[in-house]
């Protein structure tokens, strides 16, 4: 990892520092049943209603390895261009917490199932910044604490005992709080893609524990670090990456001396506090589970998986930016969530008429026009009321110059309402439906240049004091391209207006 470079440096009273984070994120897998028994990990049951006697503790029950599971750490591993180890070894991490059943969890320590990978991250500033995996290993969940359900006493759900989770630790390559909201958004793209996790942090199937430490810039030696635990959203790893280092860069500038310890991040007040102190490796007493033989696989299984994997964000998005001349922008936000990047395809596969939406037309509707729609109804691109097929539609006329971007913006409002108003039998769903509602509400863009002209004629004949400044000011030409839509409802052909306008100001 190079420097940091000085946009990146946080300015203290003494000088200026720069912040050393490494992640460990924590990915539930996705899998109808646990690591090690048959109980369902379905979200929001009752509590305690799908634990099993492996899950309880209850004595003489054994782990059996959940196969699925397996495979989808050495496909998650295999999307990180990581190494994937044939031979692993399961480990108990010994430790007493009251929903830790069995007061030790399953999980790897020395020979993970897999080894080193690295993300490429590309941030907003145009930089590329390579982020190293250190390991993916496979461990069991916890169960939960309640501490709000009773006056008297703590209650334990024991739901999600047992529950698979893939821990990605980063290497301390990070340099900043952009970086690592930008490395957590990758991970869980990748394993949304790959079918892996479904990140959703809301429901903690992705949480993170970010390590923290400072030092002065230009240093090499990395500082004492602190872990943040748990830390359930990508705009809160970033508020408290940044909280954390601040807290860091006072206590050391006061002359004070950092603690390595476990601190929990408050949201509410936008600074973490301590928890306890940190504890090593050697504090858990780690040794091979017992009950469990360590898991060998087969290289050509490997490969097997290997071959079936998805096309995965970064290759989408360079065929994105080479097949369809898309900006690298615009690319990378198609290709962040694969409902996004399906949708997209969607609206630009072969339509009724044989042809298909331009791909930057499509694209730029897709963002501009419909996500910023769903982002203000609180909705995402799953609950979209208007399938790709209609705005693919939109996109299309709009290239093909039948409408104008207006009377698009007119034809999109009418698709919103009709499809979600209960109470509205005809449904804009295809492209023959788009295309309806152009026809039958005569929206087609005007492109008869005698009609248009008839109307450039007469404002430019009705606003002679216009006229003149536009002359001696062209960029005063909008005012009458302005009033010449307004005049054609929306359908003129703008190109045309504009070729007009210059002909007739003599510009």
């Amino acid at each position: 990892m190079s420097a940091a470079t000085p946009s990146r440096l946080i300015k203290g009273a003494t000088g200026d520092w720069e912040v050393v984070i490494g992640l460990e994120v924590h990915a539930q897998v996705t899998s109808n049943s646990k690591l090690f028994s048959g109980a369902s990990t379905a979200f929001g049951g009752d509590p305690n209603a799908h634990v099993s006697l492996v899950d309880a503790a209850m004595p003489g029950m054994l782990p059996v390895i959940n196969a699925e599971c397996v495979r989808q750490a050495v496909r998650t591993g295999l999307g990180l261009n990581a190494s994937i180890n044939l031979k692993s070894v399961f480990d108990r991490k010994n430790y007493f917490y009251p929903d830790l059943p069995q007061g030790y969890q399953i999980s790897q320590y020395k020979s993970p199932i897999v080894g080193e990978g690295a993300v490429t991250l590309d941030m907003p500033d145009g930089d590329r910044v390579t982020i190293g995996i250190e390991r993916l290993h496979l461990e069991q969940d916890a169960g939960k604490s309640l501490h709000d359900q009773n006056p008297t006493m703590s209650l334990v759900d024991l739901n999600r005992s047992g529950v698979a989770l893939m821990e990605i630790v980063s290497k301390p390559d990070l340099r900043s709080a952009e970086q690592a909201k930008a490395y957590v958004a990758k991970l869980r793209s990748i394993m949304r893609y790959l079918g892996t996790c479904d990140g959703d942090m809301e429901k903690g199937s992705l949480r993170a524990d970010v390590n923290v430490s400072v030092r002065r810039a230009g240093s090499t030696e990395f500082g004492t670090r602190c872990e943040i635990k748990n830390v359930n959203s990508i705009r809160f790893i970033g508020l408290a990456a940044e909280s954390e280092a601040r807290r860091q860069i006072d206590v050391l500038e006061e002359g004070g001396v950092i603690e390595q310890e476990t601190r929990l991040f408050d949201p509410d007040k936008g600074e973490t506090r301590p928890m306890r102190s940190k504890e090593e490796a050697h504090d858990y007493r780690y040794f091979p589970d017992p009950d469990l033989l360590p898991l060998e696989l087969a290289q050509s299984k490997v490969d097997e998986l290997k071959a079936h994997l998805p096309e995965l964000p970064d290759a989408k998005k360079a065929r994105f930016i080479n097949a369809f001349g898309i900006p690298p922008y615009v690319a990378g936000v198609l290709v962040s969530e694969p409902a996004l990047s399906k949708y997209f395809e969607d609206m630009i596969a072969e339509d009724p008429t044989g042809g298909r939406a331009d791909p930057k037309v499509a694209a730029n509707w897709l963002i501009n026009e419909h996500l910023g729609r769903l982002n203000k109804e609180n909705r995402t691109i799953e609950t979209s009321p208007i399938p790709a097929a209609a705005n693919g539609a939109i996109a299309t006329l709009i290239f093909r110059q039948v409408i104008s971007g207006k009377i698009a913006k007119e034809i999109y409002e009418i698709a919103w309402a009709a499809n979600t108003d209960l109470s509205e039998p005809k449904k804009i769903y295809t492209y023959d439906d788009v295309e309806y509602v152009v026809e039958s509400r005569g929206m087609k863009q005007v492109t008869d240049t005698g009609a248009i002209e008839t109307i450039v004629d007469d404002i430019v004949a009705r606003n002679p004091d216009k006229v003149a400044q536009a002359r001696e000011k062209p960029q005063l030409v909008g005012w009458f391209v302005g009033q010449v839509m307004k005049a054609s409802g929306g359908k003129a052909n703008p190109q045309a207006v504009n070729a007009l306008l210059k002909q007739k100001l003599g510009l």
